[in-house]
């Protein structure tokens, strides 16, 4: 059974409206996207995505994921489904996305960002779906999502309390907030859980301070035998911290204009760009830079010094800053092809640009 709730639901129009008004175009949806691996959490923010096919990373081919009933969906047409939020998120966040495929029930998983998230014969742990903090009773590309979903991949055996973190967002530096742990499926308190070196009361209340004199602060509350809550994140000023929500960092490569030819031997060696100041604060710059060159692709590897044999349109990113302003230097100067050079950068509270032709998106070539 579909169920949706109105936290959610406005939580998600919320992440819609961090978003530039051109990411969501017809057919797409917004969804609030959480991946908790067995150690730590792997992947959470907005992301918007419309019907599209399910990859694994590295594979050629796409399998079907629009939730009608070839997958036991109960759609009559085509709709953007979790399983499409998690390819969406792999592919341009990025991640690894490892398993298997099956015909018929869809994915399975056995690893998500290097963590292992395959069954566990021992524990029955598993990667659990849930959906506004309920269990999922279909696939990840049965089931439709809608804008404002809160969509969590957890490795779970499901039994476990899902964790619910709420609170102000605003607090002064030195001073303290008090934040609520609920139980996300009902909203019972839950006393126990850990916040910020705190723990939470009998009234799932748990006071935390004294902030330190950042940007923001992140807390994000853990139980033993419970999976870990939402990141809530707080502002930490004495001033308005409106513009902390603005929206997504803005990313933009600076010398090399988008449709640009370079002669023979003049291709660029150094690759620079720069990041729209955040209040926030920024947490990384990542490249990605694909060669074409006789209908066959690669992409720069940053750890292997060299380009390498990769899908078109794969796009794997590598970190190259965390800083405003940045250059890269290649080993020696581009030579002969098409190039798709890509910066994508992401703040501290999770917020992530959009790939913007002509700003953090150049094709250039070199003859």
């Amino acid at each position: 059974m579909k169920i949706r709730t109105g936290a959610g639901l406005a939580a998600g129009l919320l992440a819609a409206a961090l978003l530039p008004s051109t990411a969501v175009a017809a057919g797409q949806v917004t969804v609030n996207l959480r991946i908790e691996g067995p150690t730590k959490t792997l992947f959470e923010g907005p992301v918007s995505t419309g019907v599209r096919d399910f990859r694994f990373t590295g594979e050629s081919a796409g399998h079907p994921c629009d939730g009608t009933a070839a997958l036991g969906g109960p759609s009559p047409t085509p709709v953007p489904t979790r399983g499409a939020v998690l390819a969406e998120a792999a592919q341009t966040a990025p991640f690894d996305l490892e398993g298997t495929w099956n015909d018929q029930f869809g994915p399975s998983f056995s690893k998500i960002a290097g963590e292992n998230v395959g069954y566990d014969p021992a524990t029955n742990k598993f990667l659990a779906e849930y959906e506004n903090g309920q269990f999922a009773s279909l696939g990840a590309c049965s089931d439709d999502s809608r804008t404002g979903d809160d969509v969590l991949f957890a490795y779970a055996d499901g039994s476990e309390t899902l964790l619910q973190l709420s609170g102000p967002t605003q607090g002064t530096p030195g001073g303290s907030v008090t934040l609520k742990v609920t139980n996300a499926a009902n909203g019972a308190a839950v006393a126990g859980a850990s916040v910020g070196g705190r723990t939470s009361g009998s009234d799932g209340t748990v006071s935390v301070g004294p902030l330190a004199s950042a940007p923001h602060v992140d807390f994000k509350a853990s139980k033993p035998g419970a999976i870990r809550s939402n990141r809530l994140t707080v502002c930490v000023t004495r001033h308005d911290c409106a513009s902390v929500v603005s929206g997504p960092p803005r990313a933009r490569v600076r010398g090399i204009r988008d449709g640009k030819v370079f002669r023979h031997g003049k291709g660029p060696r150094v690759l620079r760009g720069a990041v729209r100041p955040d209040p926030a604060g920024l947490r990384t710059v990542r490249m990605s830079l694909q060669r074409k060159l006789h209908g066959r692709c690669q992409d720069y590897s940053a750890s292997r010094a060299r380009f390498v044999k990769r899908r078109c349109g794969a796009h794997r990113s590598f970190r190259v800053s965390s800083d405003g302003s940045f250059r890269y230097l290649l080993p020696h100067r581009l030579t002969r092809g098409r190039y798709d050079l890509r910066l994508i950068a992401v703040d501290r509270a999770g917020h992530r640009d959009r790939v913007r032709r002509g700003k953090n998106r150049v094709l250039f070539t070199v003859r």
